[in-house]
């Protein structure tokens, strides 16, 4: 019993330095109802789990919690968990770069341990708050932390799946990683019944169902790349190739990620893989970029971009005429 009560004085000596910047010793000890020796004993027992308290001598001194090399574990009371997890929510579902699949890992963790009174009472507050985002995909945030900690701890899932035509089949996946790309959300997996890579949209998947099979992971395909192609051509039923006639940087200051895939040459070329569902809006969304472009394939892509030449040169000589 006495191991157990030296490990919760621990934690809550752990909790009050949180608190407040600067602790005296007495004051720790009148807290916590032990001496000041012991204190220091505590406070040595934190400092070997990684925790860099720090201790100053004289007026005005006592012990205060530190920054260190490495983050380690925090202790939240109820309020302070449910405005993390609340935050986590809504940033999960933003476009700042890199913060959406920050802000589902860290939820996830925090999901796994936060007690099912305060889960109810983040979901009944995040419920109540609306966000004005037209452009913004919504997906299901408890499918969205499932299939977190699933990635994360290698298990296998089952779920129903649409797919542009709204037809619905069953799959059987082994989940790798979310990818957002600021619009959706999207899951590259191996789809067992495929026996392949996929790409799969979160808005789009239905009666989730994590299983208990832990998978090895496989040698798989750059997820950030492999999205990206899935989102931009091999989405559609035709793709093409352009030489465009500047630097990759400046290029992506005209496309977004669901244009295409970029493959920097040289400092003034690069190559733009599109897809589409025909030739002459393919040719239409290359030349909307407004860069010199040479078509590499396929060869009727180049017929395409002949046309839509002649199109356009025929509207434009096209004048003088009545209504």
């Amino acid at each position: 019993m006495a191991e157990i009560g030296t490990t919760e004085r621990v934690l809550r000596l752990l909790a009050l330095l949180q608190q407040r910047p600067v602790w005296s010793g007495p004051e720790l000890a009148d807290r916590l109802g032990v001496t000041t020796r012991s204190i220091r004993r505590d406070v040595e027992r934190l400092r070997a789990l990684g925790y860099p308290v720090n201790a100053t001598q004289g007026a005005g001194g006592g012990y205060q919690l530190g920054a260190g090399k490495a983050l380690p574990p925090l202790l939240l009371d109820d309020d302070e968990a449910i405005a993390t997890a609340v935050s986590l929510r809504l940033a999960a579902g933003g476009t700042v770069a890199g913060a959406s699949e920050a802000a589902v890992r860290t939820l996830a963790k925090l999901d796994q341990v936060l007690p099912a009174r305060l889960r109810a009472e983040v979901r009944a507050i995040h419920d109540s708050i609306a966000t004005l985002d037209g452009a913004r995909i919504e997906v299901d945030a408890d499918s969205l932390l499932a299939l977190a900690r699933a990635c994360r701890d290698r298990l296998r899932v089952e779920f129903s799946y649409a797919d542009r035509a709204g037809a619905i089949t069953e799959r059987r996946a082994e989940p790798y990683q979310l990818v957002a790309t600021g619009r959706r959300w999207y899951l590259m997996a191996y789809d067992l019944d495929r026996d392949d890579w996929r790409t799969f949209r979160l808005d789009r998947l239905h009666t989730l169902r994590t299983t208990t099979w832990q998978f090895r992971r496989r040698e798989h395909p750059d997820p950030v790349e492999f999205v990206q192609r899935g989102v931009s051509t091999s989405a559609y039923p035709l793709q093409g190739r352009v030489l465009l006639h500047a630097g990759a940087d400046q290029v992506r200051e005209r496309v977004n990620i669901y244009d295409g895939v970029l493959e920097p040459v040289s400092e003034d070329r690069c190559v733009l893989s599109v897809g589409g569902e025909d030739l002459r809006g393919m040719a239409l969304h290359v030349a909307w970029l407004g860069f010199d472009f040479t078509v590499l394939d396929p060869p009727e892509l180049r017929e395409a971009v002949l046309g839509l030449s002649a199109w356009l040169r025929a509207a434009g000589e096209r004048v003088g005429e009545p209504a």
